[in-house]
């Protein structure tokens, strides 16, 4: 039999998709679950975005440019000035999803064997992205008991070779919810400039900061303008996970000349998903206020809930829409199938995402989940009492 290559073998599994199959068995046996591994919101998509592509007039479904269409693009730098961003339709190429925009990123600062530096926990996905292109993770681990504050900037110059290619970082954070302050932004930028490195941003939640706390961009740093890389998505901000349109941004030109020798490969996003995104763009900030008002209510909702619980320790996020909270097991990859194959209380059962996927230094994170809390208040609280009762069940 052929060989399947060594990068197929060593790219990881989600954390977040991988226990899908003990779902679908959970399912097979009529337990109601309650799913608190995925972030997809059930926010209602914006009307106005499905109506776009509901009435279109396209006669042919071409393609579009490799860049995106110019209308959406130019429409897509308005969004960003009028966000304090100052970017022009010609600093940005729009991708299929938040997931190829950092592929794009990392092919085109990167060769096998470079190293990139990241925050732990992080987006799993970074670990399969830097698999994928041959690259080594670096991680510096942030800590539970500091809300996975930024760690002291000295862990990550220690960890800055001649291989070290780029610094990436989500702000607010997947999967811990936290938010970077201006001083821990400015604070990778002279990082960055100081060795002539790249910072990857992924911004995709934006828009979503809570307790008067404000997003910093990394494309507002200034003397950063050829490190600065922003990865962005239209899934989160209005609630269009299937549209799969995101966007890479930067102002260093040979940076974006690479990135589009990419986005020619692949040949051009889609043409519907681009349409609902432009039209999308018109969304008011009512909108964005109402639904920040909502996911504030969850998540003092769900930490209140979860503090009760005997042994659970939750670090309380001001951004995003995930938490990480510490379970008194050893092993939560273990409970979470558990979960699904073995346990239900009055035929439900819940469905959470096991952290140490998010991590990649070996051994870390076991007992812990990630729980992303898209879900209405009075589910979220059903699932809390699940999962209590759960806990007191596994440990007996």
């Amino acid at each position: 039999m052929p060989k399947i290559s060594k990068k197929g073998i060593l790219m990881p599994e989600s954390p977040i998709r991988k226990l899908a199959p003990y779902a679908e068995q959970a399912k097979a046996q009529n337990k109601e679950i309650y799913f608190l591994n995925i972030g997809q919101p059930d926010i209602p998509t914006p009307k106005h975005a499905l109506d776009a592509v509901k009435n279109h007039d396209l006669d042919i479904l071409s393609y579009s440019p490799s860049s995106g269409f110019d209308s959406y693009k130019t429409k897509l730098a308005e969004y960003y000035q009028k966000n304090g961003i100052r970017i022009t339709k010609d600093e940005l190429i729009v991708s299929t999803g938040g997931s190829e925009a950092l592929m794009f990123a990392m092919g085109s600062v990167t060769d096998p064997g470079d190293e990139i530096i990241i925050p732990e926990p992080f987006y799993a996905n970074y670990n399969g992205f830097a698999t994928a292109s041959n690259v080594t993770v670096k991680a510096v681990k942030s800590n539970f008991e500091d809300n996975f504050a930024l760690p002291a900037i000295e862990k990550f110059e220690e960890q800055i070779t001649s291989k070290t290619k780029a610094i990436v970082m989500c702000n607010p954070g997947n999967p811990t919810g936290y938010l970077y302050t201006k001083e821990e932004v400015q604070q990778l930028a002279d990082l960055a400039i100081k060795h002539d490195i790249f910072i990857i941003a992924d911004e995709v939640y934006r828009e979503f900061t809570y307790d008067g706390a404000k997003h910093h961009s990394i494309m507002n740093v200034e003397g950063l303008e050829n490190h600065a890389i922003m990865v962005d998505s239209v899934s989160k901000r209005y609630s269009m996970c299937g549209a799969r349109i995101g966007c890479i941004v930067s102002r260093n030109k040979e940076l974006m000349k690479t990135a589009m020798k990419f986005a020619q490969a692949r040949l051009s996003p889609p043409t519907f998903a681009q349409i609902a995104s432009e039209a999308a763009l018109d969304t008011t900030n009512e909108y964005f206020e109402e639904v920040n008002k909502e996911y504030v209510s969850r998540r003092d909702t769900l930490i209140e809930a979860l503090s009760k619980v005997e042994g659970v320790k939750v670090a309380k996020p001001k951004g995003a829409f995930y938490c990480i909270a510490e379970l008194p097991v050893d092993d939560a990859e273990d409970f979470a199938k558990w979960l699904l194959s073995d346990f239900d209380h009055n035929g439900k059962t819940v469905m959470v995402a096991p952290a140490a996927g998010f991590y990649s230094t070996p051994n870390t994170g076991l007992n812990q989940i990630r729980i992303a809390y898209v879900l209405e208040e009075k589910h979220i609280l059903d699932a809390v009492s699940i999962l209590e009762e759960a806990l007191k069940a596994y440990k007996s």
